[in-house]
């Protein structure tokens, strides 16, 4: 007797350059002989993948819909100003009692939101714009976001640092109502700012640039991160989030986020629930190791003016990659290695945060 076998279901194909599926524990030779990295969970034709545009990669049907479950939003403040969608992402202005004197941008990190800036910059002559990036949440309570008319399209891959990239473009090139200009982006931020100057080099060649603990070329994760990230497959994330966000924050927060203060606190005991779904954080991910892995420091050669602040320690990014890279910098670039206990500086002590005395320098230039 001939015992028909049902044809197997194909994967589902997904039009971006991430995500495999998960290697087998018994086709070691095979992973080998495909160059299969256990630390970023790729292999090598996906590197290849990930670089061309366009590029298919196949991911199981059932990791899709576990990972694009909705995330409710968890955190929000009052907020006096004005929202712009901009593609998936948005731009907040802070309204300002003073004559504006000085423009901030502000890019915030992975699984953080723009709530990151707003106290380190109070000035009432301080126009504050904050960028939300694709596929978060809007931390703001009391305002209905509106479309601009300025808003162009975007091409780039959401929940990617290029595409997060041309959102600041957008804002930086409408917006500011100032000559000087300060742009400040925080971890993943940093990245976001290097790669919307490499799309837009003119538009940035009188802006200053903070550069927090930032996420740069030739840069790595922690390797504790880096440890904890290695078993975690693309179908387990749902599970994983929803472990960390049971758990009460003291158990993990310290080992992370360095000794807490009120405002550590509130801003980062939700930080799973800053984004719209579970596969933006896996993007997120991914995309930043394959950035620092593909972008090379002569992205640096268009930054004109601003400083790099480093921590004295930083559980989230490797500390010793970081700093190598902002030496490869230009000479016109201050490296500052602060006091800071952890990868969050300014959330650690507004002191480091430099002043605007160098501003007018920079416009000038």
């Amino acid at each position: 007797m001939v015992i028909k076998r049902p044809a197997p279901v194909p994967p589902t194909v997904i039009d971006w350059p991430w995500n495999v599926v998960k290697p087998v524990s018994s086709a070691n030779t095979r992973n080998r002989r495909l160059g299969y990295n256990k630390v970023t969970g790729t292999f090598e034709f996906q590197k290849q993948a990930i670089a061309v545009p366009g590029g298919r990669t196949v991911m199981k049907a059932s990791h899709v819909r576990k990972l694009i479950k909705p995330i409710e939003s968890a955190y929000s403040e009052m907020f006096s100003g004005r929202v712009y969608r901009v593609g998936k992402g948005a731009v907040s202005v802070r309204n300002h009692s003073g004559a504006a004197e000085q423009t901030v941008i502000g890019v915030h990190g992975f699984l953080e939101n723009h709530c990151y800036f707003t106290q380190a910059y109070e000035a009432p002559t301080t126009e504050l714009i904050l960028l939300t990036c694709s596929n978060y949440h809007i931390p703001v309570n009391g305002v209905t976001p509106e479309t601009p008319e300025w808003e162009v399209p975007i091409k780039q891959l959401e929940g990617t640092i290029e595409y997060d990239a041309c959102i600041l473009n957008q804002a930086l090139s409408n917006l500011p109502t100032t000559e000087n200009i300060r742009l400040h982006g925080h971890s993943r931020g940093g990245a976001v700012i290097l790669e919307a100057i490499k799309q837009w080099p003119e538009l940035y060649e009188d802006v200053e640039v903070v550069l927090e603990a930032p996420v740069l070329p030739n840069g790595r994760l922690s390797a504790l991160v880096t440890t904890i990230l290695e078993p975690v497959s693309h179908g387990m994330w749902p599970w994983v989030i929803r472990l960390i966000n049971s758990a009460p924050s003291s158990a993990y927060g310290q080992t992370f986020f360095g000794k807490m203060n009120p405002r550590k606190k509130q801003l980062l005991s939700k930080l799973f629930s800053a984004t719209k779904d579970h596969l933006t954080i896996v993007r997120n991910i991914e995309n930043i190791m394959d950035w620092m892995v593909r972008t090379d420091t002569s992205i640096y050669k268009h930054v004109r003016h601003g400083t790099f602040l480093i921590p004295a320690v930083d559980r989230i990014l490797d500390r010793s990659a970081m700093l190598a890279s902002a030496r490869q910098s230009p000479t016109t670039m201050r490296i500052v290695e602060t006091e800071a206990p952890s990868h969050f500086i300014t959330l650690d002590s507004k002191e480091w945060v430099p002043g605007f005395e160098t501003l007018p320098a920079a416009a000038q230039a």
